[in-house]
C-alpha cells in the first residue's frame, strides 16, 4: 500500500470544485473497466454472493457489496470505486465509519491493495477517508450544515438532541470523493 502521506496527497491534487461528480478528463470506458476487474476479483473470492453496481449522481463510480455468509467478514463486505483517481476503498457493515475499518482483516486489506494495483486504482483506507475534509470543493454535508446554520439563525431549533454528537454536520474526504453530488 502506499504511504499514507502519499495518499493524502493524491487526495488533494485529484480535488476540483469545477468537477464534483468526475475529473475533467474522466474516462467511462476506464471506469467501469476498472469496476469489472474489482468486481471480478471479488467474486473469484467470495463466490456469487458478490453483488455490484454502478452510481450515477455521485462522485462514486459503484460498490460491490459481500453479505456475512459465511464467505465474507463478518459484519459483510462492501467496496467502493471513486470516479477520481482510481481511488478504492472498503470496509464492513452498512456505513462507513470507524467501526466499519476496524472489521477488515490485514490479510484482506493486503490482498485487496494487490487488486487495486493490478487494476490501475489506488487503495485508500477507510480510516484516511473519515479524515476531516478541508478540501475546496463543496460536499453534501456541507449543503445540509448551512441549511440548519441557517433555519436556527430564523429561530428554529436546530434538531440537536443528546444522541447527536454533531460529528454528521462535518464532512469527511470520503463525502468528497464516495458520496452523491
Amino acid at each position: 500500500m502506499l504511504p499514507l502521506d502519499e495518499i493524502r496527497s493524491l487526495l488533494r491534487e485529484h480535488d476540483d470544485p469545477d468537477h464534483r461528480e468526475r475529473p475533467r478528463d474522466f474516462d467511462p470506458r476506464a471506469a467501469v473497466r476498472r469496476f469489472d476487474l474489482l468486481t471480478g476479483a471479488l467474486s473469484r473470492r467470495f463466490g456469487p454472493s458478490v453483488r455490484a453496481g454502478l452510481h450515477q449522481d455521485s462522485s462514486a463510480c459503484g460498490r460491490c457489496s459481500v453479505p456475512e455468509d459465511g464467505t465474507g467478514p463478518t459484519g459483510g463486505l462492501w467496496v467502493e470505486l471513486s470516479n477520481f483517481g482510481g481511488f478504492v476503498t472498503a470496509g464492513t457493515g452498512a456505513h462507513r465509519t470507524a467501526d466499519s475499518a476496524t472489521g477488515l482483516s490485514g490479510e484482506l486489506v493486503t490482498w485487496l491493495d494487490g487488486v487495486c494495483t493490478a487494476a490501475g486504482c489506488v487503495f485508500v483506507p477507510l480510516d484516511v477517508l473519515l479524515e476531516p475534509y478541508d478540501g475546496p470543493t463543496p460536499t453534501l454535508v456541507d449543503e445540509d450544515r448551512i441549511l440548519v446554520e441557517a433555519l436556527v439563525a430564523l429561530g428554529h431549533e436546530d434538531g440537536d438532541d443528546e444522541n447527536d454528537e454533531g460529528d454528521d454536520m462535518r464532512a469527511v474526504w470520503a463525502d468528497r470523493y464516495f458520496d452523491y453530488v
